[in-house]
C-alpha cells in the first residue's frame, strides 16, 4: 500500500479528521491526480455535518480541485501523464437516461458527485473520470482556479437560470464565494448588483466589486430587482427575496441544501408571474461554457489560502463566517 494523507468526514461528529490512507488507483476509464489546490465549499460543509445523506461513509470531502495527472487507465486516450485538470461537483452521469440524453445530465438520475460519492480533493492524491475532468492550460494556477470549479460553476448555473435582462437589477443574497464571482461576471454584462449578505467581511467585498447597494440579511433593497439568486441556505431568505423582486421577475435559489421555507400567499408572493426555480448541480457543458468566460474576463477571486494541515480550521472559519470569498487548500 503506497499511503498518502487525507481529511476524512465524519457526519456523526460533524468533523474532519486527518489519516493515513492508500493512495487510489484509477479504475476503467479514470486519471489520478495529484492535487495542488482544492476550494473550500459549503456543500463539503453540508456533507460533513450530515444536512446530505451519508451516501459513503467516511468519504474525503472537497469538489473545487487542481491537479496534475500521475497515471492514466489503459483505455483514456484524451489524457496524458503530467496533464493538469480541474475536478468539480459532477463526478458522473449514465449518459442514457433521458435527462443525459437531452443535455440535462445534471438531472440524471444515477449521477454522482465528487466528494459524497466518491472520495474528492482533501488529499494528496485521488481519482477522476478522464470524462468528468476538465483540461487546464499549462501554466494555470491551482489556488485562483480551483473556487471557479463549483462556486463559479453553479454562480453561472444560476445567473443563466435567473433571466436576468440586459443591465437589469440583480439581487445575491449571501455574498460568499459562488456570489462574488457571479458579480464579477453579471457585472460584465451590464448588471447593477444589490447584496443581502451577513458578515462585514462579505459586505465590504460586495463594494469592492462594485455592489450599487449592500445590507445585512433584513436588508430592503432600495430600488425593486428583476432577478434574485439565494445562496445563503436558508429558507427564510426565499419570500423576502420574491417581495424585492418586480412583476414577472426570477428568484433562483442555488444551493444544494436550504432550511424549510415558509408558508407563503399566492397572491402576496407568487402572483404577478414571479418564477421561483432552482439549481440542481451542473452540466460539463455548463463548466466548459463558465471556464471560457472566467479566462476571457480574467475573473479574479478574492482568496484565503490554508495549508493541507488546517483543512480542519479552514471548514470551522467557513462554517462560522470568519472568512469572505473564496478559501482554498494549497497543498505542500
Amino acid at each position: 500500500m503506497t499511503p498518502m494523507r487525507a481529511w476524512v468526514s465524519d457526519a456523526r461528529n460533524h468533523a474532519v479528521e486527518l489519516r493515513t490512507v492508500a493512495v487510489p488507483q484509477p479504475g476503467q476509464g479514470e486519471v489520478l491526480v495529484k492535487v495542488l489546490a482544492c476550494g473550500v465549499c459549503r456543500t463539503d460543509l453540508h456533507v460533513i455535518d450530515g444536512d446530505l445523506p451519508v451516501h459513503r461513509t467516511h468519504v474525503i470531502p472537497g469538489h473545487q480541485v487542481v491537479g496534475r495527472i500521475e497515471a492514466v487507465d489503459a483505455s483514456v486516450k484524451t489524457m496524458v501523464v503530467g496533464d493538469l485538470v480541474g475536478a468539480a461537483w459532477l463526478r458522473s452521469s449514465c449518459g442514457a437516461c433521458e435527462w443525459c440524453r437531452s443535455g440535462r445530465e445534471n438531472l440524471c438520475p444515477f449521477s454522482a458527485y465528487t466528494g459524497w460519492d466518491a472520495d474528492g480533493g482533501y488529499a494528496e492524491y485521488m481519482t477522476v473520470p478522464a470524462a468528468f475532468a476538465y483540461p487546464l492550460p499549462a501554466g494555470t494556477d491551482p489556488v485562483s482556479t480551483a473556487p471557479l470549479l463549483c462556486a463559479g460553476i453553479i454562480g453561472y448555473r444560476a445567473l443563466e437560470r435567473a433571466a436576468l435582462p440586459p443591465g437589469g437589477n440583480l439581487g445575491l443574497y449571501g455574498f460568499g464565494s459562488s456570489a462574488s464571482l457571479t458579480a464579477q461576471i453579471a457585472r460584465a454584462a451590464g448588471a447593477r448588483i444589490f447584496a443581502v449578505t451577513r458578515g462585514t467581511a462579505n459586505q465590504e467585498l460586495a463594494r469592492n466589486l462594485g455592489a450599487v447597494f449592500v445590507g445585512d440579511e433584513n436588508a430592503v433593497p432600495d430600488e425593486p430587482l428583476d432577478s434574485a439568486i439565494i445562496f445563503a441556505p436558508a429558507g427564510e431568505i426565499v419570500p423576502q427575496a420574491l417581495a424585492a423582486t418586480k412583476r414577472g421577475g426570477t428568484v433562483v435559489m442555488a444551493g444544494i441544501h436550504m432550511t424549510d421555507i415558509p408558508a407563503m400567499n399566492y397572491t402576496d408572493d407568487l402572483f404577478n408571474e414571479r418564477d421561483l426555480r432552482s439549481v440542481t448541480a451542473n452540466t460539463r457543458a455548463d463548466g466548459a461554457a463558465f471556464l471560457r468566460i472566467a479566462h476571457t474576463l480574467a475573473l479574479a477571486p478574492d482568496v484565503t489560502v490554508y495549508p493541507f494541515s488546517q483543512v480542519d480550521i479552514a471548514l470551522n472559519d467557513l462554517r462560522a463566517g470568519r472568512a469572505a470569498g473564496s478559501l482554498v487548500i494549497r497543498m505542500p
